[in-house]
């Protein structure tokens, strides 16, 4: 125990001297730019605090509500078609000449066409989001399970295993790992793609905030915007970075 609050507060050492080389780097770069444009981290930081306590946090939650639902449901569709697909070779085989095919296509390209069928709101947000996501998890879920070692199966079968037993008991677990890589690379993907939709056609969340805050030259507010959105990500990853330390105790660190 001793030994594992040691690690915990060198982890927070760490990341506070990774904090302090950002803003020493963001001071250096906004006193050599000096423009109004890119200003210290001063007057962003102040604004943060004030545009909190004005509707910054109403963005940030309608954000933060986006994110986590479109990650929900690729999660929910991805693992269980991963690991079906993964699991039958058969069915693998059917399906995999379109995976190949429509993985590769960029599915921002269906955002004017998911606004007009769903409007402009939380729904075709949602999906986009979830599509992209959803094709990450597929396929690095569908190829854990296709590289799980026979042993581990041959193992469970000998004892009589079902279907179902063999998902829950040894293709879910040793797949589990791959899949969290999955949702956190896929996190960095629903980030960007968040910001994408919602400076279009919207006025709620914190992508809109921080192009309504350029249009109105409010450069503070927009670097308010910008460390608003990068915290929230961060917590999101460290949020997942914890669920695998929790649920993949077997994995050495």
């Amino acid at each position: 125990m001793k030994k594992k609050n040691i690690n915990f507060h060198f982890k927070k050492l760490d990341y506070l001297y990774a904090i302090l080389v950002l803003l020493l780097s963001w001071w250096g770069l906004s006193m050599m730019i000096n423009n109004s444009a890119f200003p210290p981290p001063h007057q962003a930081i102040k604004s943060l605090l004030e545009s909190l306590s004005d509707n910054l946090l109403l963005h940030l939650g309608i954000s933060l509500y986006r994110v986590l639902t479109s990650l929900t449901i690729a999660t929910l569709l991805g693992i269980p078609l991963g690991l079906i697909l993964g699991k039958n070779s058969s069915l693998d085989s059917f399906f995999a000449p379109m995976i190949y095919l429509t993985y590769p296509i960029p599915k921002v390209v269906f955002m004017p066409i998911l606004f007009i069928l769903l409007g402009i709101g939380d729904l075709s947000k949602i999906v986009l989001i979830s599509l992209i996501v959803f094709y990450q998890i597929l396929v690095t879920t569908r190829d854990a399970a296709k590289n799980l070692k026979q042993e581990y199966l041959l193992s469970i079968k000998s004892l009589g295993a079902n279907s179902w037993e063999l998902y829950w008991h040894v293709y879910l677990p040793g797949c589990l790992p791959s899949i969290l890589t999955a949702l956190r690379l896929g996190l960095g993907t629903a980030m960007a793609v968040l910001f994408l939709v919602e400076t279009y056609a919207t006025q709620k969340g914190i992508g809109y905030f921080i192009m309504e805050s350029l249009s109105r030259m409010a450069y503070d507010e927009m670097f308010a915007g910008i460390i608003a959105m990068g915290s929230m990500g961060f917590v999101l990853y460290l949020g997942l970075d914890l669920a695998e330390k929790r649920l993949c105790r077997w994995v050495k660190p």
